[in-house]
């Protein structure tokens, strides 16, 4: 169990560090050595994670990805919500979350599959929308892929507005301005009142998913899964 936070830790640093670079430089100027300069690592243990700068830099994308354990609420549109407001916060506070939603779009990084982050996004929202609708959540004329991918293209572009204009300082509140307009077009009238779309439900919901989950505060992703599920770090 040790060597396996070890290895969590020294993946998250290496990551943390392309996010710096790539954040400074773009993807197609940021070399190996310059990741490695800035993690302190050895070229050994960043190999051990990632076989190329491509490799780092899906991982930095793939922090962008939505928490699949997040509260379970009786009612999907909240549901829906929490994703959003969650979403938001870890893009205030993160930086490597916040470094996964620049590289996705570093037009330099060509290379790489920028579209896989805003592809899992509206999947998983059109997953909730349906859910939603299975439990007579949304009203009769609502397409739940136009939608999906309507809410993941609208948050992309408040965020962007949120960042160049304070840096996100707002960007809670955007979020649930946006979410006031929007919801109201696809909820039923009776389910709309009783949502909670408070520009600090993200960070309600964050503490109680941390608090659900004691032995990580970090979200865990599929990379994480895989490096570490069978493997130990024996070289960092």
């Amino acid at each position: 169990m040790a060597q396996q936070d070890r290895a969590i830790r020294t993946r998250r640093s290496i990551l943390e560090a392309a996010a710096r670079v790539f954040g400074e430089r773009g993807y197609a100027s940021t070399t190996v050595e310059e990741i490695l300069n800035r993690a302190g690592v050895t070229r050994g243990a960043l190999y051990f994670h990632f076989a190329s700068k491509e490799e780092v830099a899906l991982g930095v994308l793939e922090a962008q990805l939505p928490i699949d354990r997040l509260p379970e609420r009786s009612s999907k549109l909240q549901k829906l919500v929490d994703h959003g407001m969650v979403m938001a916060y870890r893009l205030q506070r993160d930086p490597l979350v916040q470094a996964g939603v620049a590289l996705a779009l570093d037009q330099g990084a060509r290379e790489l599959d920028r579209d896989a982050a805003f592809r899992a996004w509206t999947e998983q929202l059109e997953q909730i929308l349906t859910e939603a609708r299975a439990q007579g959540e949304l009203l009769p004329h609502v397409d739940v892929a136009e939608t999906a991918e309507f809410l993941n293209g609208a948050f992309a572009g408040v965020q962007a507005m949120s960042q160049a204009r304070c840096n996100r300082a707002d960007l809670g509140r955007r979020v649930s301005v946006l979410l006031r307009h929007v919801l109201p077009s696809i909820s039923t009238p009776a389910l709309l009142a009783a949502l909670d779309l408070s520009p600090d439900r993200g960070e309600r919901v964050f503490e109680e998913y941390e608090a659900s989950s004691p032995q990580s505060t970090e979200p865990v992703t599929q990379g994480q899964r895989m490096h570490t599920g069978n493997q130990t770090d024996r070289s960092a």
